[in-house]
């Protein structure tokens, strides 16, 4: 994306809302590295030409993450929600591919232009002087964004019990360059209670509760793709597409995620820097515009958490 006043003017945006926290994230500062592997599927290598859905198990790093950009959020707090997972798959060349999820089904808008609106006017309600109108205002033409807001974001019972969506559209190729477009999806294993309602729960608890689970056992996610149908909007991100009833779009397995243990060191993810713009051959971005305006964003945001304060 060749607009760098946009993606500027969008991370502004954010520390107005968040402010600066040095050397953290801007949103999703909060989080918690782990290590393991993926192991595609054989319809994942039919689908794809890209070299981790062969079939052979690859490392894989992961990051769980609640949204906030305040790193003192507490995890059952509402803004710690929607609690985001990115993974990296490391290759046998040594080149890496990410997917970047969040546990809310959508995006709240579906450009650029329109999530700068929608930032501005999240900072103008949450400023020193706080002006809630020109969100009004926003939110009365872009309802999506207001359910985005509106919808519940209850604390999970673990990083490891929600699904996480990739919220915007891929087209995997196969050997013969034939295509398919789908979202993924990362979905668990087992499906646990959520808390519950009004029961006391740790700051840390989502941590605390992936670290006793791997001091047990290895855990593991499932990686999905759902696919589009005919007619649906390869661009827009904001749409949801049916994962229930009869308009349900079909889902594929792609492969299994495993989840081994959790990184020592507690600087190593202020380090890695996740792009949901970083694809290889076999896996190709759509028309959406918010896929290229992302990986800039996460690009520019990692270079000034990296930046020495002012």
């Amino acid at each position: 994306m060749n607009r760098p006043d946009l993606i500027e003017g969008l991370l502004d945006a954010l520390y107005a809302i968040v402010g600066r926290h040095a050397g953290l994230r801007v949103t999703h500062a909060k989080g918690i590295v782990a290590h393991g592997s993926f192991s595609a599927s054989a319809a994942a290598a039919r689908l794809s030409r890209a070299p981790h859905f062969q079939g052979a198990p690859v490392p894989l790093t992961l990051r769980f993450s609640n949204f906030s950009g305040v790193p003192s959020t507490a995890d059952g707090d509402p803004d710690a929600g929607p609690q985001g997972l990115a993974l990296r798959f490391h290759l046998a060349d040594g080149r890496h591919t990410d997917i970047v999820a969040h546990s809310y089904d959508g995006f709240p808008v579906a450009t650029p232009e329109q999530f700068l609106g929608f930032l501005q006017g999240l900072a103008g309600a949450a400023g020193e002087r706080p002006d809630p109108l020109p969100l009004e205002h926003f939110l009365a033409r872009h309802p999506r964004a207001r359910r985005y807001l509106d919808a519940p974001k209850p604390a999970p019972a673990s990083y490891l019990a929600q699904d996480y969506f990739g919220v915007n559209t891929v087209r995997l190729r196969d050997a013969a360059g034939a295509a398919v477009h789908g979202r993924y999806r990362i979905a668990p294993l087992a499906a646990q209670a959520a808390p519950p309602r009004g029961a006391p729960l740790a700051p840390d608890f989502l941590g605390a509760e992936l670290g006793e689970r791997l001091r047990r056992a290895p855990a593991a996610l499932r990686l999905l793709l759902q696919c589009a149908a005919p007619g649906d909007d390869l661009d827009d991100g904001s749409l949801a597409w049916p994962r229930s009833g009869p308009d349900a779009r079909p889902e594929i397995e792609l492969g299994i995620l495993t989840v081994a243990s959790l990184e020592a060191d507690g600087q190593a993810q202020q380090a890695l820097a996740f792009n949901p713009g970083q694809l290889i051959d076999g896996i190709e971005a759509s028309g959406d515009p918010m896929i290229a305006a992302r990986a800039e964003l996460y690009r520019r945001a990692a270079l000034r958490r990296r930046a020495p304060p002012p």
